[in-house]
Parts: structure tokens; C-alpha cells; sequence
């Protein structure tokens, strides 16, 4: 099914309701978009050691795909399949510390950097080993200790990297810690988009949000688009909570609280002075999406100030706005609606994206 959001805003009706609604809508969105993007797959925590291997099951109930982390002996970072060659049996069950990956079903082994390297009862085998034998690696980038794949990506990552760099690039990130006591997961009763379009704009805070209304300048509010990306900007009057930016930085001078970073089609990175929240949107079914929040902890002494404060009671007031909206549009009387010029750029632009791929 194709869909058309126009150009400009100004003109633009958002999506139809068929979209959230409509199961073969649902699945091709998998395979159009999520199998052709970027996903977060954590940080490099578990992968200090050289010669060290992570499973992982990447966005479990949906696209559910087998990946495996290494750490080779060179200190590479490595992202593979999980997926024998010989017979498609899980190789990897748990973290473990190894020189070879090998299959318990019939002994095929691989090396950490997903090379085949031997098998049993296949001296007679003819043309083989070859190519399809080995691993399948993903493309992988590296973004301080977080770490991303791309099963079939259709753009680079580094259109979406650059410009965050741009803003947050003077950050440590290597010393931000996570912190799993903040961290938690959430059930929302809604299709995925509908979370992120709320997401996407500041339009509903002074609505929603009381207690954030109150530390945001919402006449400030600014969004700024990228090809991939975009970039929601909170000021705030409180000198208190806002960046110490370093006088070269493009912002220097103005009183940021926060930057929300969102990443084409279901990632969410929330700068605060104090750290970062990541939010990953992970679909489920047509009506359930599981929201997962992920803490990673820079200066303490900023917690649980300013626009990063009290997250999970933001989060609770989108919840609640998301599920009502997603019961309306069921509405046979609903059909599309159309976008604020001035507050909806991100939605606008979100929207655009997802016609863009189902194309």
C-alpha cells in the first residue's frame, strides 16, 4: 500500500488511519523499514575482553533476528549472525569468553570474526567450503560505547551521527555509566508510530506536561531537521539545569536543558546535563508496543533536576495520550488530520520518511 504526505507542511494531511490499523500495512512496514535501517543493539559492556562473544535477539516478537557480538583477539568489534550455516541451529547462548565459535549441533566452528574454519564428515563434500559458508556480518558503527547494526541499511549511519556530534560531540561518552535501578521497560497499548508522532513534537507539553511545562521555555522550543534524524532543543530560564557548552560549541551562551535526539525509524537519545536516556520503540503487534528506557548516568550530582527530572511520570502522561489516541483512531469518522506549520515539523517529517520507504 502506498501513501503520499506532501511536501509542505502547510498543505500536509498526516497519515491515514488505515496505516495504524491495517495488519499487511504492519508487515510490510517490517520489511521496508526496519529491515532497511539502523537498530541499537547496547553497549559495549559485555565485550571488554578480547576473544569475547554477546547474543542477542534483535527487536524479539517482531523482526526477531539472531545477531552475535564479538571481540576478536585483534580488539575489533565484530556483528554477525547467529545462525549456523550448516542447519540454521543458534550458535551462541549466553556471553562467554572464546577463541572459536562452535555449533552444539554438529560441530561446524567459525572464528570470532564470522569466518567458517572447519566442519566434521565433510571431507567429501564438493565445492565447499564457500562464501555462503561463512557468517553473515552486519554492518556495525561504533558511536562511543554504543553500538548499532543495520541488517540490509539503505542510508549510513554517519548522516545520522554527524549531526549529532555536532551538538553532543563534546561529551564523554565513554564515562557515561548505565544505570539499570532507572532503566525499565513499558507496555503501551498503541501502534508504534503513534508513540513516536507524540515524541516528535513539543506541541503537547503545555497540555500533558505540567510539571515539564514548568523547567521548558516552550516559546523556545526549537526542531531542527536532518535526512535521517531530527533534533528537538528545550531551553529553559533556570541556569541551574542547563549544559556547561565549551565556547566553541554552537550553542554557546543559550540556557539548553536538553537535546532529544530521534533516529529514522524507532530510536530515541535524550541529552540532560546529568546523562542520557535512550528510548527504543519496539512494535509488538498492530496495538502494543514495548517502549524500553535505558539510563546511562554522567554527573550525578544533576540528577533529578530540570528537564530531565521525573522521566517516568513523563513517561506515564505520553502513555496515557498515546493509548486514547490510538483508541480514537479506530473511529470509522476518523481518517487523517492536518499538521501545525510551526509545531509539527518532526511529525511532518516522520511521516514523509515512512511514505518515502513503503514507496
Amino acid at each position: 500500500m502506498k501513501f503520499r504526505v506532501h511536501q509542505d507542511i502547510s498543505k500536509a494531511e498526516t497519515l491515514p488511519s488505515i496505516f495504524y490499523k491495517n495488519q499487511d500495512v504492519f508487515d510490510e512496514v517490517k520489511e521496508k523499514i526496519f529491515l532497511k535501517s539502523w537498530q541499537w543493539l547496547g553497549d559495549n559492556s559485555g565485550l571488554k575482553l578480547t576473544n569475547s562473544i554477546q547474543p542477542l535477539t534483535l527487536l524479539d516478537g517482531f523482526l526477531s533476528e539472531p545477531i552475535l557480538l564479538t571481540r576478536d583477539s585483534n580488539g575489533d568489534v565484530n556483528c554477525m549472525s547467529n545462525i549456523c550455516t550448516h542447519r540454521g541451529h543458534i550458535l551462541a547462548l549466553g556471553a562467554d569468553k572464546v577463541k572459536r565459535i562452535v555449533c552444539a549441533y554438529h560441530g561446524r566452528s567459525f572464528d570470532l570474526q564470522g569466518n567458517f574454519k572447519s566442519m566434521p564428515e565433510f571431507s567429501k563434500a564438493e565445492n565447499f567450503p564457500r562464501d555462503c559458508d561463512n557468517l553473515y556480518k552486519f554492518p556495525l558503527y561504533e558511536w562511543g560505547p554504543f553500538l548499532f547494526a543495520g541488517l540490509n541499511p539503505s542510508f549510513d549511519f554517519q548522516e545520522v551521527i554527524k549531526p549529532m556530534q555536532e551538538r553532543v560531540g563534546f561529551l564523554p561518552l565513554e564515562q557515561f555509566s548505565f544505570d539499570s535501578s532507572m532503566s525499565k521497560d513499558y507496555l503501551v497499548q498503541a501502534h508504534w508510530a503513534l508513540y513516536c508522532d507524540n515524541y516528535l513534537e513539543g506541541f503537547h507539553i503545555p497540555f500533558v506536561h505540567e510539571g515539564l511545562n514548568k523547567v521548558l521555555d516552550y516559546g523556545s522550543y526549537k526542531t531542527e531537521l536532518y535526512k535521517y534524524s531530527n533534533l528537538q532543543i528545550g531551553y529553559s530560564d533556570d541556569s541551574n539545569e542547563v549544559f556547561d557548552l565549551p565556547k566553541d560549541h554552537i550553542d554557546y551562551g543559550k540556557k539548553i536543558a536538553a537535546y532529544y535526539y530521534w533516529v529514522f525509524p524507532n530510536m530515541m537519545f535524550n541529552f540532560y546535563p546529568w546523562g542520557l536516556s535512550v528510548n527504543i520503540v519496539k512494535p509488538i503487534s498492530i496495538n502494543r508496543t514495548k517502549v524500553s528506557f535505558l539510563t546511562y548516568i554522567y554527573d550525578e550530582t544533576k540528577l533529578h533536576k530540570g528537564a530531565g527530572n521525573d522521566i517516568d511520570k513523563v513517561e506515564r502522561e505520553d502513555e496515557f495520550i498515546v493509548e486514547n489516541e490510538s483508541k480514537g483512531i479506530q473511529s470509522a469518522f476518523y481518517q487523517s488530520g492536518r499538521f501545525s506549520p510551526t509545531r509539527e515539523q518532526g511529525v511532518h517529517h516522520f511521516q514523509r520518511l515512512i511514505a518515502k520507504f513503503l514507496k
